[in-house]
């Protein structure tokens, strides 16, 4: 939640600034705002998008300065507004400061400045902080880097925060605390980001903040790294990056949804990539080599996660349990780290997540390691928290996902999570050698079956047509597929704004079936595997009952074929296989859906893409 972006060089900051919140604005776009140095403090902010801030700059002079920072807000404490908007200053004007996250605390720390005779002109948090900051560095008559250091000390809650002094304005100084920050290193320069995007066009050498950990850059002096609990210094870690720029730009599509929904051919293959090197050879994941041992032992698996990740733990666990016979559970992370769940050193929970920072889960890993579980991460973004605070892992290389709604990260996800449950399997000898082979020789052609899907897109796309004026849609799905119907409701729900719901199949007549009348779009994958004939029992109680139904089929069902209002088919495949394949036409009717009733498809209200706050 909320974008950073920060730069202090040599170069003119204007362009950075405004370019980097562009490339975060999937993160928070409530409201938009900068500071500029140029002798002296320029701030301005916007509600609404980054480019209603671009319109604030219509002077020139506006944009010289070669130091600054900006911010894009996913709104926590107090509505958007211009006030509300970052960067906040203290009463001052010397000290700006950026920052995404939540301070528990700030309303005790409130009423100890405003007796001190500080006033606040928003409801946010972030004032309180800045605020404190300058408090402490005017009665230790210290600099900004220490202020923040003994200001983070008295502080509850999670934060990434840039500050600035233009008492010091040479400097920047950055610090978190279950926020990401990433600090670009460039010649005699720096940059500062949520993530890399915003500078990924200047450096490829980066430097990811850990957790309690500060950062002070001088342009004299380079970058010092301190670690916050202990006030020690630490030698930083620059890693070099692998991303391009390329990778978050449209490509010619006309949103970040549709572009990475026709990537998801190419994400795979990068995702079995040096894993699934051909069908006549063994399954290669080092990490689960290393750990192998752990996994036949274990009691149990438990899957943590939140949102479209929740998916992919649910078909998780039904690809985990049928090819290894270990039990599985699947909890919220939201709802695990609140409860005193029962988890002793046998067990391994693994954390999926796309961006590696979301908040609910990074705090259920920490409990669970504490109680001695083994940690095993699956996540997309290298470096990421998850990435760090697992004991092992997996990335699954879906590349850049900037569109909010969740598409290749998802079918990566659940693909790597397939592999993983052939690999262990035929490692614990719990899965027939056939049928592994079969499932193998689908899933090493899984990237150009998923291209075969993709030419529904037409289809799709004239059946969305009819559904423009729905209120509410239905998702039914049995087995393997129920996990998919709640991933198609899901979607349609974030980007369209229509109510939907994901049921199982078998669930309709306690309770959903009541709902069904003429006016309800029923979407039904009804795959030829599994319970098939059940299914279709399902879709004549929904025919009878005069409700639209559109199904996802295997290719040349001419039963379903004469029931459902719409088809739409996927090629034969094992039922390990279908949810994969089936999910790709329900992102494309949501995206189609939400495209034609003009919604906002890759920044959809209320929602951010990466949940760093509880």
């Amino acid at each position: 939640m909320c974008g950073i972006v920060g730069y202090i060089g040599e170069k003119p900051v204007y362009d950075i600034l405004i370019n980097g919140l562009k490339k975060l604005e999937y993160r928070g776009y409530d409201s938009a705002g900068v500071m500029i140095y140029n002798n002296e403090l320029l701030i301005k902010k916007s509600k609404g998008k980054v480019s209603n801030l671009e319109n604030l700059f219509s002077n020139k002079k506006d944009k010289k300065g070669t130091i600054g920072i900006g911010h894009t807000r996913w709104a926590t404490h107090g509505p958007p507004n211009q006030v509300n908007s970052h960067p906040h200053v203290s009463n001052s004007g010397e000290i700006s400061l950026v920052h995404n996250g939540i301070i528990e605390n700030y309303d005790s720390i409130k009423k100890i400045l405003l007796k001190k005779g500080y006033t606040f002109s928003s409801d946010t948090d972030s004032e309180v902080l800045v605020n404190l900051i300058e408090d402490i560095k005017k009665s230790k008559k210290i600099k900004l880097g220490k202020a923040v250091y003994y200001a983070l000390k008295q502080v509850v809650g999670a934060y990434a925060i840039v500050a600035f002094d233009s008492t010091n304005p040479k400097e920047l100084v950055g610090a978190r605390l279950g926020s990401p920050l990433a600090i670009g290193v460039g010649e005699s320069e720096y940059y500062f980001g949520s993530d890399a995007t915003p500078f990924l066009e200047f450096t490829k050498r980066c430097v990811y903040l850990n957790d309690n950990e500060m950062v002070i850059v001088n342009l004299k002096k380079g970058l010092t790294l301190r670690e916050i609990k202990k006030d020690s210094i630490i030698d930083p870690y620059v890693q070099e990056l692998k991303q391009d720029i390329e990778d978050v730009e449209k490509g010619g599509y006309e949103h970040f949804m549709l572009k990475e929904i026709f990537e998801q051919p190419q994400s795979i293959t990068d995702t079995f990539r040096g894993r699934l090197i051909s069908p006549d050879e063994k399954i290669s994941i080092s990490s689960l080599k290393r750990h192998y041992e752990t996994f036949s032992s274990a009691n149990r698996i438990i899957f943590i996660s939140c949102g479209t990740s929740w998916h992919s733990s649910l078909l998780g666990e039904y690809f985990f349990e049928e090819l290894l016979r270990i039990p599985v559970e699947v909890e919220y992370a939201s709802e695990f780290r609140y409860r005193n769940p029962v988890i002793n050193k046998g067990d391994i929970v693994i954390p999926i997540s796309q961006s590696g920072e979301t908040a609910d889960t990074l705090a259920a890993i920490k409990m669970a390691k504490e109680k001695g579980a083994f940690l095993y991460g699956i996540c997309n973004v290298v470096g990421s928290s998850i990435a760090r605070e697992t004991h092992t892992g997996v990335y699954t290389h879906a590349g850049s996902e900037i569109g909010v709604a969740s598409t290749k990260a998802f079918s990566c996800q659940i693909s790597l999570l397939l592999l993983m449950g052939l690999a262990l399997g035929e490692k614990l000898g719990t899965i027939d050698k056939k049928r592994y082979q079969r499932i193998l020789n689908e899933l090493y052609e899984l990237p150009k079956t998923i291209e075969k899907v993709l030419k529904s897109n037409s289809l799709i796309e004239s059946i969305s047509e009819n559904y423009l004026e729905a209120a509410n849609f239905l998702y039914l799905g049995r087995g393997y597929h129920f996990p998919i119907a709640l991933e198609g409701a899901l979607k349609l729900k974030e980007i369209s704004y229509i109510h939907a719901e994901g049921y199982p199949a078998a669930e309709m007549k306690h309770g959903p079936i009541a709902l069904i009348d003429e006016n309800m779009p029923v979407v039904v994958i009804a795959t030829k595997k599994g319970n098939y004939h059940k299914v279709v029992s399902n879709i004549m109680e929904i025919k009878a009952r005069g409700g639209k139904i559109i199904a996802v089929v295997s290719e040349g069902d001419e039963e379903i074929e004469q029931l459902a209002d719409h088809i739409i088919e996927i090629p034969n495949c094992d039922e390990l296989i279908a949810p994969i394949l089936a999910n790709i036409p329900l992102q494309l009717l949501s995206y189609h859906i939400a495209n034609k009733k003009g919604c906002d498809i890759d920044q959809p209200r209320n929602l951010a893409k990466s949940v760093t706050v509880e």
